[in-house]
């Protein structure tokens, strides 16, 4: 079977340890956690967990039954990127004496639809949303440069079709 992106999303109850339980699964079957992003949901108390890894249908499948185990955890979905609308985003610490000095670096910034979001004497930062193909062409823009830091969040994703968790978030939300 051929390998490809899938981006997992868990629905769960905040409880601690989860993270691990959930990552151990993935340690277990030896895949990568190639983006992680854990944040609040549509419904107050119930977190959602991105997880993005490359693998097979076969193994994702079942990944999200063994998540689905977990008692806190009320579903999983795994998608494709073509079923998502997903986002990242990165911050670059850049030289500041470079944004005066190289003229190239202020086209870059624009042509990327990048944006600066401080400056002071010794750096200035550059932050930047979109695909990750967009962050690494930044990356390898802004590379011959010299980039001081560097540091990208995982992915955040909604799908785009309705999903039937938010009536399942709802029926939860109700009893508690």
């Amino acid at each position: 079977m051929e390998k490809k992106w899938y981006t997992i999303s868990v629905y769960s109850e905040n409880h601690v340890g989860l993270l691990n339980r959930i990552s151990g699964i993935f340690l277990k079957r030896h895949i990568n956690i190639e983006s992680l992003n854990v944040s609040a949901s549509e419904i107050p108390s119930v977190s959602k967990f991105t997880i993005v890894v490359f693998t097979t249908q076969k193994w994702v499948e079942n990944i999200v039954g063994q998540i689905e185990k977990q008692i806190e955890v009320i579903k999983a979905f795994a998608h494709t990127d073509d079923e998502i609308i997903y986002q990242e985003t990165a911050l670059f610490k850049i030289a500041s004496h470079l944004l005066f000095d190289e003229r190239q670096i202020q086209n870059i910034i624009k042509e990327s639809n990048s944006q600066i979001v401080t400056v002071s004497r010794e750096f200035f930062v550059i932050a930047k949303a979109g695909r990750r193909h967009e962050v690494d062409e930044l990356h390898d823009l802004l590379a011959p440069f010299g980039i001081l830091q560097f540091v990208r969040s995982g992915r955040i994703a909604v799908s785009k079709e309705a999903m039937p968790i938010t009536d399942l978030l709802k029926k939860y939300e109700d009893l508690n």
